[in-house]
C-alpha cells in the first residue's frame, strides 16, 4: 500500500524547496567519494585516538606487571602507527581528487 501511494505521488512532486517541492541533493560523484572518504578518516581517527587512551589507562595502572606494560606500549605503538597510515591516506587522497576538479 505504501508503495502505491509513494508511485502514485512521485509525478506530482518537483524537485526544489518549498511546498510540494522534494529537496533533492545534487552532487557529483567527487563530491560524494571524499566525503565518504572524510567520514571513514575520521572514524578511524577517532577509534585510534580511543584505543591510545585506553593504552595509556591500562599503562597507568598496570601495577608494574611486566605483560601489561608491554601490551600497552604495543597498542600505543600500533595506534600511533595507525594514525600516521590514516593521516597520509588522507592527504593522499585530498591531493588526488584535487587534481581532478
Amino acid at each position: 500500500m505504501k508503495q502505491l501511494l509513494m508511485q502514485l505521488a512521485a509525478p506530482l512532486l518537483e524537485p526544489g524547496t518549498g511546498p510540494g517541492q522534494v529537496d533533492i541533493p545534487t552532487g557529483d560523484a567527487n563530491v560524494v567519494l571524499v566525503n565518504g572518504l572524510n567520514i571513514a578518516y575520521f572514524i578511524a581517527g577517532m577509534i585510534a585516538v580511543i584505543v591510545i587512551i585506553v593504552a595509556g589507562i591500562m599503562y597507568a595502572t598496570s601495577a608494574g606487571d611486566q605483560a601489561r606494560v608491554t601490551k600497552a606500549k604495543n597498542l600505543i605503538l600500533y595506534s600511533v602507527a595507525g594514525l600516521v597510515v590514516i593521516l597520509s591516506a588522507f592527504a593522499i587522497t585530498n591531493f588526488v581528487t584535487g587534481r581532478f576538479k
